[in-house]
């Protein structure tokens, strides 16, 4: 069956609230044949993330507004609106929002499935509200 093409509206999405941070997914395996998961990631001001953690997908982040700073190859780095980061399947990674305004990234996830663990994610920051970033 061919794929379709795909619009939506501003905010538009697959919803998953955890708290202080949100994740819209904009297309995923149903869109993409699973070739990729397409989502926004938006924190609140002064927000951790969600720890360091490693997968066997690719992360393509681009930040949409504010300052995102990321934990790459051991090291915070801050990356603010128009950045781009690529951390490949594998990498350790981080990310949390250490300004004083909110921060949102558009991610891309290669190859796609990721959004599968989505429910479950989200049922663990219920229980772990995100704390305060570090500073």
């Amino acid at each position: 069956m061919a794929r379709r093409p795909l619009i939506l509206a501003p905010g538009a999405g697959r919803q998953y609230p955890m708290g202080r941070i949100s994740a819209v997914f904009k297309a995923d395996a149903a869109e993409t044949d699973s070739r990729y998961s397409v989502s926004e990631w938006w924190l609140d001001a002064n927000t951790r993330g969600p720890g360091a953690h490693q997968h066997d997908e690719d992360d393509l982040f681009f930040v949409i507004e504010g300052t995102m700073s990321f934990l790459v190859d051991g090291r915070w780095i801050d990356a603010p609106r128009g950045s781009f980061v690529l951390l490949p399947g594998g990498s350790v990674h981080d990310f949390e929002n250490r300004s004083r305004e909110r921060a949102g990234v558009l991610n891309l996830s290669i190859p796609g499935g990721f959004e599968q663990a989505m429910p479950a994610i989200a049922q663990w920051f219920a229980e772990h509200p995100p704390q305060d970033a570090d500073a």
